[in-house]
């Protein structure tokens, strides 16, 4: 028989599955994620910044700091808040990773009054330890606070992304007050520099302020596409513009040809397998061409890059859609936040499968289209976001091979398996699928930013399947922090697919207050046959080869932990004997790790020398209660389809 379309798959970034539907689809039903802070971790302890790879051309920080008059009051500390400034920059720089492109701008520091004092006491170039700290303390408060004239200032001082680059430009501003010139008004010059260009974003640090003045620097961040961090003394002003600065230069790593979609069919170009780079506006279509034949799947991804932290509503969307012709879905998946905490990357995945039978809709050879759609809901970001692209063919097996059977259940890698518990060896995460960290089966330590994501790869072979579990760690709390955030996960095929949550299995979130929480994630094992099953966190893992880990840190755990990072580990074991290949009774591939066992691991998987170094932002649950979502069942009927001996597509 012929398989469906299948359609309006739903995947929040942290997990929640796609919901498809079609002839056998599984009915909707609600799911209830119920998170509770789990066993205890120890605490990590804080290391120096990780290890990245180069920023990307038209990369950058540039610091804004004020240097008016009340500067040169006390910080509550004994001693003045520009002293407590120069000593939390200083901090700052000695974090950032080699050769990344920073600077620093001034304002009221040379007159005593003036709305036109601003200058840049240090241009943006590759890194120069010694030369900003000579800077900043050179700088003697003064006069006025000009913030808006600054950021437009500030906005020139970073460099420009190469002709269809995709780089990360970001102003921190540290102010202990408001705006006194008044024009330009700085909210206005936030907002007008973030839409400007998807690329650029403005992270404000408030110290010691309140009243009109927080509301204006947290007024600044929020149209700035940036987050606001709040700093009440000088120790916090250290770590909050450490978490700034730290996480600015670890940006997503961007790789791809670029593309420019239409908004619609005509004139749509066409692509071949590969990766690309465009970008999206909120409410907008992307089209792109193909060119499939009547036997080969196509895999589709889109992920979508925010400026960390921008704002964004729980229902806010990616959809992928693979169309062929003007009335016909062949299949369509659609990823949401599902949290308010601040944007994350956010990944959507789609196949286009041809049926056991070959008389599918879309199974005829011809031109489809490939379509990105973005939701944004009134009050999330309006920029337009940089979108990596990924589309690849697989082509059929050999004519006559009998692939293995479905593996449609968990099985040995349900919630229960276990897990290594060697040793914990130190790693950095990489910033995005193109700079994944490998990992092997093991025990692997590492230290998230608020807001950020970690990514990791781990190669599974056919038979097997990916387990693992992710421990935040017990960490000091801010003084007088009532703050809840979140830490959650998900797990990629190797063409980017969102699989292993909400199956009722595994919750892919869990609520983190700096007291240990740990999450459980896990894929079936891979069989080429899983393309004909009918659960969405089945139907992708039927591909041999690295699977993703994706570990994100909500943004408001700013607000609640005293050190700049947060210890995570990572507990991996890659389950089953790796076959030699999908047939049916294919020999086991001597020398690898028998099921649970820690294996070897090799040198690329180790940091080097302490701590360093997740996105995946997921349905954000509160410290008690369940967020239900309508319409994203767990109940599914697995209409498992058996291979037709010698018609295996």
């Amino acid at each position: 028989m012929a398989r469906p379309p299948r359609s309006g798959a739903v995947a929040p970034a942290v997990g929640v599955p796609p919901a498809r539907t079609g002839a056998r689809a599984w009915g909707r039903a609600l799911l209830a994620l119920a998170a509770a802070v789990l066993p205890v971790v120890a605490a990590l302890p804080a290391t120096a910044a990780p290890r990245v790879a180069p920023a990307a051309d038209g990369s950058g920080l540039v610091m804004v700091l004020d240097s008016s008059g009340s500067m040169a009051g006390s910080d509550g500390a004994g001693s003045t808040r520009i002293a407590a400034a120069r000593r939390a920059v200083g901090t700052l720089v000695d974090g950032l990773p080699e050769g990344y492109p920073t600077g620093l701008r001034v304002y009221g520091a040379d007159k005593p009054k003036g709305c036109d004092d601003t200058r840049l006491a240090q241009p943006v170039a590759p890194l120069d330890r010694d030369g900003l700290k000579k800077a900043v303390a050179g700088v003697r408060p003064k006069g006025d606070t000009p913030i808006g004239l600054s950021l437009t200032k500030a906005a020139q001082d970073l460099p420009k992304p190469a002709a269809g680059g995709v780089g990360k430009r970001t102003i921190v501003l540290i102010s202990d007050g408001e705006d006194t010139c008044h024009t330009p008004s700085p909210c206005q010059i936030a907002s007008q520099l973030a839409t400007s260009g998807g690329d650029l974003h403005i992270d404000v640090v408030g110290f010691q302020v309140a009243g009109s003045a927080r509301a204006q620097l947290e007024c600044i961040a929020k149209s700035g596409n940036g987050q606001y961090y709040d700093a009440p003394d000088a120790r916090s002003l250290t770590r909050q513009l450490q978490r700034a600065g730290q996480l600015s230069a670890s940006g997503y790593r961007f790789q791809g040809k670029q593309v420019r979609g239409t908004d619609d069919r005509t004139g749509a170009p066409v692509i071949a397998p590969g990766q690309y780079l465009d970008s999206i506006g909120p409410n907008e279509k992307r089209y792109y061409a193909v060119d499939l034949d009547a036997a080969s799947a196509a895999d589709f991804s889109a992920t979508v890059v925010p400026p960390s932290g921008a704002a964004i509503d729980y229902l806010d969307t990616l959809r992928t859609q693979i169309v062929r012709d003007k009335d016909g879905s062949c299949e369509s998946s659609t990823a949401l936040f599902g949290q308010r905490e601040g944007a994350t990357p956010l990944t959507s995945g789609v196949s286009r499968i041809p049926t056991q039978s070959g008389t599918g809709t879309c199974d005829k050879a011809g031109r489809y289209w490939l379509v990105v759609e973005r939701h944004a809901d009134t009050g999330s970001d309006a920029a337009r976001w940089p979108m990596e692209l990924m589309f690849h063919v697989e082509h059929p097996l050999a004519k006559g091979t009998t692939p293995a059977q479905s593996s449609p259940e968990y099985g040995a890698g349900g919630k229960n398996a276990e897990l290594p518990t060697t040793a914990p060896k130190d790693v950095t995460g990489g910033t995005g699928f193109n700079d994944a960290r490998p990992l092997g089966p093991g025990v692997w330590r590492d230290q998230i930013l608020p807001a950020q994501t970690l990514w990791y790869k781990v190669p599974v072979s056919w038979g097997q399947q990916l387990r693992y579990n992710v421990e935040f760690a017990n960490e000091p709390r801010s003084e007088a922090s009532s703050h809840t955030s979140f830490g959650s996960t998900q797990v990629y095929t190797p063409f980017r697919a969102p699989v292993g949550s909400g199956t009722g299995v595994f919750n892919p979130q869990v609520p983190y207050n700096g007291r240990p929480a740990s999450l459980s994630m896990g894929t079936v094992p891979v069989s080429w046959t899983n393309r004909y099953e009918t659960h969405p966190n089945v139907i992708p893992v039927h591909a041999k080869g690295d699977f993703y880990i994706a570990v994100t840190l909500g943004a408001r755990a700013a607000q609640v932990a005293q050190d700049p990072r947060i210890g995570v580990v990572l507990r991996v074991a890659v389950l089953g004997r790796a076959k030699a290949g999908p047939e049916a009774g294919a020999a086991a591939i001597k020398g690898q790790t028998p099921d649970g066992d820690s294996g070897p691991t090799t040198d690329s998987a180790t940091g080097s020398g302490g701590w360093s170094g997740l996105r995946v932002a997921g349905v954000s649950v509160g410290v008690v209660g369940v967020l239900m979502l309508a319409g994203l069942g767990t109940a599914y009927a697995r209409a498992r389809r058996k291979p037709v001996p010698g018609d295996a597509r």
